[in-house]
């Protein structure tokens, strides 16, 4: 038996962010054990925390999807590092340093939420044949789309900002198709309009955006809609996703189309209210945050 948390990040309230398993002490566990452990949770990730094999770590961390291993992902990150404290974790210095296929992850602590430091992001731009698929199977014109980019900064992303968060909320992917594409996409939309000091918020924002979540936002208003779409890796729509929200404040903000300061919400489709708080520092850092709450604490049996 081993130690188990289920954690929901991205969320202060249980069950309205994305949900993580967490596997406290993964030692022994073998590559196929922890697939199919991944498989059988059905979760769009779940975690292994092991030593750390590189002495500035504090611990270590694989990440699985039901269809395969991550080098690096946000919302595990975050939760991961979430169930480690909770269960008496201490880092080494200030800021907890994890592990991961990509490399060393900082994560820092502020107040009741923690945010790690977003890994560098390679932008290209999408073959054009690529993007008119990625627009039909998205039921997307091409008016729509404002701007569009491939996104890696270990998990690869296709990004597309379009013209109105109504947009966003109201898109019926083609699964299938995305899946044949072998596509990961990300797609997001502003509310109001980018200025250096931050957005301009409008009730009517607010209000239409609520409307169409069976959850209402939570508070503080939202400045950017995102949905992720990731049916390669055996899931339709992730929740909420930290790699792809941090990715796209890499973008959105080296290109003027978000400030350095900004709150994005995920999941209203899903029946969510994922919060991420995005933060370029004065050293050109992009920091993504979110708060935690643990569901489930006990045992599992590997």
């Amino acid at each position: 038996m081993r130690a188990f948390q289920q954690v929901d990040v991205f969320t202060a309230r249980p069950y309205l962010g994305n949900a993580l398993a967490v596997v406290m002490d993964a030692s022994g566990l073998s590559d196929a054990q922890m697939q199919r452990f991944a498989c059988w949770t059905n979760l769009s990730e779940t975690t292994f925390l092991l030593p750390p094999t590189d002495p500035a770590a504090d611990y270590r961390v694989r990440i699985f999807t039901p269809g395969g291993e991550l080098p690096f992902a946000g919302h595990p990150t975050l939760g991961s590092c979430h169930a480690w404290l909770e269960a008496g974790g201490q880092p080494q210095g200030r800021e907890v340093v994890q592990e991961c296929a990509l490399g060393l992850v900082r994560i820092r602590r502020e107040g009741s939420q923690l945010a790690f430091a977003a890994p560098p992001c390679k932008r290209s731009d999408i073959a054009p044949d690529l993007l008119e698929g990625i627009e039909q199977a998205l039921g997307l014109q091409g008016q729509q789309v404002l701007a569009a980019q491939k996104l890696d900064n270990g998990p690869q992303w296709h990004g597309l900002l379009l013209d109105d968060p109504q947009t966003v909320l109201a898109l019926l992917p083609d699964h299938a198709r995305l899946r044949e594409l072998g596509t990961k996409v990300g797609v997001a939309a502003r509310y109001g309009h980018a200025a250096n000091t931050g957005l301009l918020i409008t009730r009517s924002n607010r209000e239409a955006r609520a409307s169409r979540s069976p959850v209402a936002a939570e508070p503080g208003a939202a400045d950017l809609e995102v949905r992720a779409f990731a049916a390669p890796i055996g899931v339709n729509e992730d929740p909420v996703t930290g790699s792809l929200n941090a990715s796209l404040a890499q973008w959105l903000m080296a290109e003027g189309h978000m400030p350095t300061r900004y709150q994005a919400a995920q999941g209203a489709c899903l029946g969510r209210a994922g919060q991420v708080h995005l933060q370029r520092d004065a050293n050109g850092q992009v920091w993504v945050g979110g708060q935690s709450v643990v569901c489930i604490s006990g045992q599992v049996r590997l």
